[in-house]
């Protein structure tokens, strides 16, 4: 028994005509195909889209086509900082300075040793207030 219909191996036929005379586009971005086995395969859905006898398209097929999308290049961190942000405020920028202290403070108290640290800070901190007082 045939696997293809008639009807199914005319769209196919007619997909591989317009793909040779540069006709042939393909669904969703609309550029030219220049691939014959692209060609196949876009006639085969469309014979699909119409009813003729085709076999559901493979499981390969079908997840290839997941890994051939093109994936969005990562942005850097800097102008990712830059898009996002707005102009501050006075008062904003304090706040914002604030939180940035407290971040870096909480970073270092999770580092190992980061007990000695605070505490040798502590002291200089206490050697510049009392040179300055």
């Amino acid at each position: 028994m045939a696997r293809y219909s008639k009807k199914s191996q005319d769209t196919v036929e007619e997909a591989m005509h317009k793909q040779k005379k540069g006709k042939l586009r393909s669904g969703r971005s609309g550029k030219k195909v220049t691939s014959r086995k692209q060609a196949i395969a876009i006639g085969l859905s469309e014979a699909r889209e119409k009813g003729a006898k085709v076999p559901p398209p493979s499981k390969d097929s079908a997840g290839s086509r997941k890994t051939t999308r093109k994936k969005a290049a990562p942005r850097k961190k800097a102008a990712a900082k830059k898009a996002g942000t707005k102009k501050k405020t006075g008062s904003t920028r304090k706040k914002a300075a604030t939180t940035r202290k407290s971040a870096t403070t909480k970073k270092a108290a999770s580092r190992k040793g980061a007990t000695s640290n605070a505490s040798s800070r502590k002291r200089t901190t206490r050697k510049k207030a009392a040179a300055h007082a």
